[in-house]
């Protein structure tokens, strides 16, 4: 995996656990998680793009 590709996935794999922390504490907030499963799909399409 490159480095870009890798970076992207630990920032989504980071967003879930913010995303999820915030849900459990304030309440869950549809646009957070609107926005995690966008970055979650660019992330797999980039990995996908890649060949890996």
């Amino acid at each position: 995996m490159p480095g870009s590709t890798k970076t992207m996935a630990g920032l989504t794999v980071g967003g879930l656990v913010v995303v999820t922390a915030y849900t459990v504490t304030i309440g869950s907030n549809g646009w957070l998680w609107f926005a995690w499963v966008m970055l979650t799909l660019l992330t797999i399409g980039t990995l996908v793009a890649r060949g890996t």
